[in-house]
């Protein structure tokens, strides 16, 4: 989603969204609704002239999306050895499995949510 990405580059630049929304030609609410993910499908126009403004190459603004808030291997590897160690008494994978679940689930009723 690229409404973080836009966000996290309007803040490094230390724009407001209205003043981004004002330099790229575009509504404040159309622009506020795309950062909170409210509208997902921009035009490349519109993400062209965000992108201007913020100084950012649009390959890398999409970039980021594909990357944004996904874990390296590195950090699931981490991840998996600190929760190995943990050795909870009782807790069986079968636990984790059924949490896992849980949070596909709840993910997936927030999106249709969103739509």
């Amino acid at each position: 989603m690229i409404g973080p990405n836009i966000y996290k580059y309007r803040v490094e630049k230390g724009y407001t969204l209205s003043e981004l929304a004002e330099k790229a030609g575009v509504s404040k609410s159309y622009l506020s609704n795309i950062e909170r993910n409210l509208k997902q499908n921009p035009s490349i126009q519109l993400l062209e002239k965000v992108a201007n403004v913020l100084e950012v190459d649009l390959k890398e603004l999409l970039l980021s999306v594909q990357t944004a808030d996904k874990p390296s291997e590195d950090e699931w590897t981490n991840f998996l050895n600190e929760l190995n160690s943990s050795k909870l008494e009782g807790v069986e994978i079968k636990d984790y499995l059924s949490i896992l679940a849980y949070i596909k689930w709840k993910k997936k009723q927030d999106d249709q949510k969103n739509l």
